[in-house]
């Protein structure tokens, strides 16, 4: 009864909305949402189906195991989240659209009820994610198609566990679920640093905590040198991104085919300087195995996530890891005008130190 009222819930989002295009998009989000919900098993049920492969049955156990952890010691709003199973027929559940003009950083975005606006689209539909590309590219943009893992409905749907899970390691899979119940906690419209930053914070203090209970913290630093893979990624292409924008500032100076050719060589250096940082590196970096091919739409997307993470652990540090604590300190920040919660979130980056 329960999914049913959130499938009509889905259908009447999309009667309010006006405009062809419109329409179209909302149609086949809720469409592919609906797929998804519809398509699911109880994971009760595909765990005592004697025919279900015994990894992906040590899989659900632990995803289990995980979601009660995440609501008693991580005390996320879990609610009937991940109470389901999909099993996908890809290795994504949607891919994004991100699109950016030649000449800047800052991506298009698109704006939705309730989430307020993005700098990405996502479709259940490859094809139709090209199709909407292929109108930004006639226009000059830059644009990156990216296939996604998992997605969060910010708790007005149960989200389900799909294969995009199950197919991870087990760290990566238990981190995962945390990430995306963090989504349920707090959501700021129009700040994906904030809310992706305070996810990925929850994510890794959860699985310091739930590895540490494992008995395996040696998985905790791997987990740990994986991000800071990320940080010096996204230090190298803040350098690079700045010189983008000394010459993007130039526009209204310079011939395009001038600005073309030094854009070209910019991104170049950055393909490889970013070759070379991760050329010692256990596993492909952020931006996959090199060589790599990058443009604004790469760049743009990338230096939203992951800015404020080391400020959110310090403030879960300053509660002693009373999470209902952090948890309303973050709510009471997320309603400060958005120049003083950035000012606060970089002091509190500078105090982070990290555990050893």
């Amino acid at each position: 009864m329960k999914q049913l009222s959130q499938i009509y819930l889905l259908l009447l989002l999309v009667t309010m909305l006006n405009g062809c295009s419109t329409i179209g998009y909302y149609s086949q989000a809720v469409s592919g949402h609906i797929a998804l919900m519809m398509s699911g098993e109880p994971v009760e049920e595909v765990l005592s189906d004697n025919t279900t492969p015994q990894g992906l049955r040590e899989q659900l156990a632990l995803a289990q195991q995980a979601r009660e952890f995440a609501a008693q010691r991580l005390a996320l709003p879990v609610g009937g989240a991940f109470s389901d199973y999909v099993q996908l027929e890809r290795p994504w559940v949607v891919v994004n659209l991100v699109a950016v003009p030649e000449f800047s950083l800052e991506p298009h975005r698109w704006c939705y009820p309730v989430l307020g606006c993005q700098a990405y689209r996502g479709y259940f539909s490859l094809d139709d994610a090209r199709a909407e590309e292929a109108n930004f590219l006639n226009n000059g943009f830059d644009t990156f198609i990216g296939g996604v893992t998992a997605y969060s409905t910010l708790g007005w749907f149960d989200d389900p566990l799909h294969t995009g899970f199950t197919r991870l390691a087990e760290d990566r899979m238990v981190a995962l679920m945390f990430h995306e119940l963090a989504h349920r906690v707090v959501y700021i419209a129009d700040d994906t640093a904030f809310n992706e930053s305070f996810a990925t914070a929850v994510e890794l203090e959860g699985l310091r905590l739930w590895l540490s209970e494992e008995g395996k913290p040696g998985q905790f630093r791997e987990a740990l040198g994986r991000l800071a893979r990320r940080n010096q990624t996204l230090a190298l292409v803040e350098d690079f991104s700045a010189r983008l924008e000394v010459l993007y500032a130039q526009a209204d100076s310079l011939p395009d085919q001038h600005l073309r050719n030094r854009k070209a060589a910019i991104l170049e250096d950055l393909a490889l300087a970013y070759q070379e940082l991760s050329a010692g590196w256990p596993e492909p970096g952020p931006f996959g195995p090199a060589p790599v091919s990058l443009n604004n739409a790469n760049l743009a997307l990338f230096r939203q996530y992951n800015q404020h993470v080391p400020a959110f652990r310090q403030m879960l540090r300053n509660a002693d890891y009373d999470f209902p604590a952090f948890y309303q300190a973050v709510e009471a920040l997320s309603e400060k005008p958005e120049p003083r919660r950035s000012e606060y979130l970089a002091a509190l980056s500078q105090r982070f130190e990290e555990h050893l």
